[in-house]
């Protein structure tokens, strides 16, 4: 259940991000489905039709203050359209953004509500899992609402937000912000309801929406967000700070092919290279593999998973000492990857 806390918005802190994703619809060729997407369809019916199409829109990322919006300056630009129209009142077209999943984040948007018969909606899922499981912000014209409410196994929840005129043929904001269990809303650049917190979906990725056959486009978009770290990273960076006498540590687990990988590292540019036999061996077999250069020393074993089956390969470089067996090597390096084993359970916890 959602939770509504009443408070002044302006006395939140509002998060620093530290990277940002500007989708730019003029990008892609018209007339087709935008690479980087897929279609989705929550409820029944025909999947939409998602293509790029010109229309007349404010410059590119501007903000649309009030004066901006009695006396547009307006171009000629691609923008992202919904144009099927299939009279269902339980259609839900999405098109969802396949390149990256996100926690912590503000999407804006822009969008403008061309036509419908039974509905005129347009609006933005977040935190999305599959097309059953979801969140969703949309606005409508013909109901003069805008809500907020969440899928779960396709079924809708409780319903939040304003009775308000939305206006059609008009280009509009819509931005969503995240932070942790923390949902807030704004419409044309003003907060739009309280403080939102629901603990369903902790991260997943964000899509555009609409409704039965509503016509709908939506304009260039831009999300600022907290890129999230991997648990493999997380453990990493732990261990990287606890112990000093590491030089190197690394994280292993095999490809779709097969072959080991990189997944984390303290040099995260080596993030995604390829391993050697001896980590695949450490993945498959249980192998642990000992190597000794000027002043060092580097293991590679496995690292298992709840049931003790290897799940990924953890090479550790450290320094040596005079007299330094291949034994207390070894035994150095377990004390390490066993601090590490002990957060996983599964090879899927390493890359969540």
């Amino acid at each position: 259940m959602c939770k509504l806390y009443f408070g002044l918005v302006l006395m939140l802190v509002l998060p620093a991000w530290s990277a940002e994703i500007k989708i730019d619809f003029s990008n892609f060729p018209t007339n087709e489905s935008p690479e980087g997407f897929h279609s989705a369809l929550a409820g029944v019916g025909q999947p939409g039709d998602w293509k790029i199409v010109m229309d007349e829109i404010p410059s590119a990322f501007a903000p649309l203050t009030p004066q901006a919006r009695q006396t547009p300056i307006l171009t000629r630009r691609a923008v992202l359209a919904q144009i099927s129209q299939e009279l269902n009142e339980e259609r839900f077209p999405m098109l969802v953004y396949e390149k990256e999943m996100f926690k912590d984040f503000k999407l804006t948007t822009r969008f403008k509500i061309v036509s419908g018969l039974a509905e005129q909606m347009a609006g933005v899922v977040f935190r999305y899992q599959n097309s059953s499981n979801f969140y969703v912000v949309r606005a409508s014209a013909l109901g003069h609402n805008i809500r907020f409410y969440k899928v779960v196994d396709g079924a809708r929840g409780n319903f939040f937000g304003p009775d308000m005129d939305i206006s059609t043929n008009v280009w509009h904001t819509l931005a969503v912000q995240c932070q942790g269990n923390q949902f807030m809303f704004w419409y044309d650049g003003q907060p739009v309801m309280p403080p939102l917190n629901d603990n369903t979906f902790s991260e997943g990725k964000i899509g555009f929406w609409t409704m039965s056959d509503a016509v709908s486009y939506f304009g260039d978009t831009t999300i600022a967000y907290t890129p999230r770290v991997p648990m493999a990273q997380s453990l990493v960076d732990g261990m990287m700070q606890k112990y000093s006498r590491i030089l190197k540590l690394r994280v292993y687990t095999l490809d779709d092919k097969g072959e080991p990988q990189i997944i984390a590292s303290n040099d995260k540019k080596e993030i995604g290279e390829p391993g050697t036999d001896a980590e695949k061996s450490a993945i498959v077999n249980g192998a642990v593999y000992f190597g000794r250069g000027k002043g060092t020393v580097a293991v590679t074993m496995p690292l298992t998973d709840r049931n003790g089956n290897p799940v990924a390969a953890v090479r550790v470089e450290l320094r040596s000492f005079f007299g330094e067996t291949q034994d207390t090597a070894v035994t150095r390096a377990r004390v390490i990857v066993d601090k590490m084993q002990a957060q996983v359970l599964s090879r899927q916890d390493l890359t969540q």
